[in-house]
């Protein structure tokens, strides 16, 4: 599954900010709904992982505050489970104090292990960074399905130019390679930057790395409209 399945990822984007709390005692859901709410953030709570598993995906700021101790599936398969939800980051409050559960959650990709009983501002800091890190990330992959729906707008001529102007090649030097003149090499580039909303050549560069492109090698032979003389000998 990919942030493309989504068409309406912009407005989850904008959506208030979600703590998924996951862990089976009661009294710890309570306590954690009532912090998440005095930060003003929306808080859902579940008692086992497969009823968090049953709520349907929400490209939405957010994270996850789990426990490691759970019925059935335990929060560390749960974090194996979800690990592709790279925009809702992990934070594990737990009763668990084992060094070696602490050192996979964190090798998992966890934000942050905790250990009961944990103060509240600590917790509420910890959520908040939590939070930043998932606005930045749904930014970044929202961003960048734009960029491929750009770069997709273009004709197959455009692509072409693109790939080889971000390798650095003139425009007398892409003609020569496309056989095409250098006014049509032109008109070509000017509809592909507007396309690409690029402001500048470094811009487009930038652009094709996102995007990675298989970007021409800069020491491929280049097509000359000028003759070659002999070397002596």
């Amino acid at each position: 599954m990919s942030f493309s399945d989504y068409p309406d990822m912009r407005a989850g984007a904008a959506a208030a900010p979600t703590v998924y709390v996951v862990d089976s005692d009661p009294v710890v859901r309570a306590s954690m709904v009532a912090l998440v709410r005095a930060a003003a953030w929306r808080a859902e709570t579940f008692a086992s992982a497969e009823d968090f598993l049953a709520r349907p995906r929400l490209l939405a700021p957010g994270c996850l505050v789990l426990e490691v101790v759970l019925p059935n599936l335990s929060g560390l398969e749960l974090q194996r489970l979800v690990a592709e939800r790279v925009e809702m980051p992990i934070i594990f409050v737990t009763g668990c104090r084992d060094v070696s559960t602490t050192v996979r959650a964190m090798k998992g990709g966890a934000l942050e292990f905790l250990t009961k009983p944990c103060r509240d501002d600590v917790l509420a800091s910890v959520i908040r960074h939590a939070v930043d890190l998932s606005h930045a990330l749904l930014k970044r992959e929202l961003d960048g399905v734009a960029l491929h729906a750009r770069h997709a707008s273009l004709s197959p001529r455009e692509r072409q130019v693109m790939a080889l102007v971000v390798c650095g090649r003139l425009n007398k030097q892409v003609a020569a390679e496309l056989g095409i003149s250098e006014i049509t090499v032109k008109a070509h580039r000017g509809k592909m930057m507007r396309k690409m909303q690029a402001g500048s050549l470094a811009d487009l560069v930038n652009m094709a790395v996102r995007l990675r492109l298989p970007l021409l090698s800069m020491r491929r032979p280049l097509v000359s409209t000028a003759h070659s003389v002999p070397a002596p000998g």
